[in-house]
């Protein structure tokens, strides 16, 4: 009768669970990358106890990390594997050209930087990880390089604003602010049907300047792109609106500056702007239909998705 050698289970077992060197720094590493963002979001959150050296925050800091490192060690194979396959689709993407490693270390570092400028920084997360809804219709309707469309915007800037002379650096923004003043001048907001949202392409919108916010977002979005803008929409809680990229802090000041002395004096007066900062340090201003002005208040504070028309 044939014998099998006996198999020493709990040594087995104990060599299987033994962890590689490198486990650990892999883990350490990405432990560090998950860490820094969700600490972002409780130091902007949480109370500050004020503790001498700051030391609330560093012991928030050292829980949220070990809290993370052993979770991932306890699904290491998986993590390990994933991070693998993961770093083999950086080096090809880096190799042809397209997204690689100097990409992604671009984009947490400037989410990052944003998120730590940022009074709700779990905005930033939420709109890398929500889609956004409707969103193939919503493109498609944004017909910025329809004729109608464009004529419509060119006619806004002829009515608006031509006779600004001495701010040739601006005057693109200028123009999409003649857009801004003419839609939401004519603007009446109607309900979509009961039975499901009902998507108006850019050029159905102008023949009665009528619809609900996405409808008005999509009609901004298309006229401020059909003049050399750059708009995007915005995503919060049932509700759509527009924003466009008015580019640094430096130009938002001189933006600020036209906006209340010299485009929008009575509408503004004794007003703040309203804006965003997205995770590349670039300022967009709310052109929402229930403004007045560009950079008018926000119906809602949080940020559930972005869409960026390039």
């Amino acid at each position: 009768m044939m014998k099998f050698p006996k198999i020493d289970l709990p040594h087995l077992k104990s060599k299987l669970q033994v962890k590689s060197p490198w486990d650990r720094i892999i883990i350490s590493l990405l432990s560090l990358l998950i860490t820094i963002p969700i600490f972002i979001i409780l130091h902007q959150n949480l109370i500050d106890l004020e503790w001498a050296f700051n030391l609330d925050r560093i012991f928030i800091f050292i829980f949220v990390f070990a809290t993370v490192f052993f979770l991932l060690m306890y699904l290491r194979t998986i993590i390990i594997l994933c991070v693998a396959v993961y770093l083999l689709i950086l080096f090809y993407g880096s190799v042809i050209g397209n997204y690689g490693f100097n990409e992604i270390s671009e984009d947490y570092n400037s989410m990052i930087y944003t998120m730590s400028d940022n009074p709700y920084p779990q905005d930033i997360i939420v709109a890398k990880l929500l889609p956004f809804p409707n969103k193939s219709k919503i493109i498609n309707a944004i017909e910025y390089q329809n004729p109608k469309v464009r004529n419509f915007a060119i006619m806004a800037t002829s009515k608006h604003f031509k006779g600004i002379r001495g701010y040739s650096d601006y005057r693109t923004i200028i123009q999409c602010f003649a857009v801004f003043k003419e839609i939401n001048g004519r603007w009446n907001y109607v309900n979509d049907p009961k039975d499901g949202d009902y998507i108006a392409t850019a050029s159905e919108s102008l023949e009665y300047f009528s619809g609900d916010c996405d409808d008005h977002s999509i009609l901004m979005a298309a006229a401020v792109r059909s003049i050399g803008g750059t708009p995007r929409l915005i995503h919060t809680k049932g509700h759509i609106y527009p924003e466009i990229l008015i580019g640094s802090m430096i130009d938002l000041e001189k933006v600020n500056y036209l906006i209340k002395n010299v485009l929008f004096v009575k509408e503004s007066y004794g007003k703040k702007l309203h804006y965003h900062i997205d995770e590349r340090g670039q300022v967009w201003m709310n052109l929402d239909y229930t403004a007045t002005y560009p950079g008018g208040p926000f119906m809602y504070e949080e940020i559930l998705g972005a869409l960026t028309l390039n």
